[in-house]
């Protein structure tokens, strides 16, 4: 649909093309069977040019959507953008999704440039079933400091391996994590 509109805005479609071509896609059987349930809310209040929050799930076929995008200090959606961001995709701040993408993520795949903590993670500080940061911890952990079951990096603690410096490391900042799993000296 957005490809649509940028043809017609540019001159390659008629204004009746446009029209005929943005018929067919709405009316197409894939579609037509589809429960319509879009939720488009945002509210009144806005903050830094951004509204306080805002809702975006599901298809909205009338705008052309087929994913609803939320863009607000707290954004829902399908995708959505915001400081505090909650959704599918999710980019922000704080990004909590399936993909999460921010200064602090949680998510399936988080991608954070602090903190990031998922299935997947990858972060300054990553923590996740496979970790890869600049202090990784996970099942599987890549990183300068990494603990893990399998530790790849400079300073690693596995069940191979337990490097003195990243043991000192870890004990002092992650002691609640250490206890138990390292062995004594």
């Amino acid at each position: 649909m957005e490809r649509l509109a940028k043809l017609h805005a540019e001159g390659a479609l008629t204004t009746e093309e446009f029209t005929r071509a943005k018929n067919q896609l709405l009316s197409a059987p894939a579609f037509s069977n589809l429960p319509v349930k879009a939720i488009r809310r945002e509210s009144a209040r806005k903050f830094c040019g951004l509204p306080l929050w805002a809702i975006a799930v599901g298809a909205d076929w009338e705008r052309g959507e087929i994913r609803g995008h939320a863009r607000g200090i707290f954004a829902f959606g399908d995708i959505a953008t915001g400081w505090f961001a909650f959704g599918g995709l999710a980019r922000g701040f704080f990004a909590f999704g399936g993909l999460a993408i921010g200064l602090f993520a949680f998510g399936g795949l988080a991608i954070g440039i602090l903190v990031a903590v998922g299935g997947a993670a990858i972060g300054g500080l990553a923590l996740g079933g496979g970790a890869v940061g600049g202090i990784a911890i996970g099942g599987g952990a890549c990183g300068y400091y990494a603990l893990g079951g399998g530790a790849v990096g400079a300073h690693t603690v596995s069940g191979a391996h337990q490097d003195p410096v990243a043991l000192d490391f870890f004990q002092q900042y992650f002691p609640w994590l250490t206890r138990g799993i390292m062995r004594t000296r």
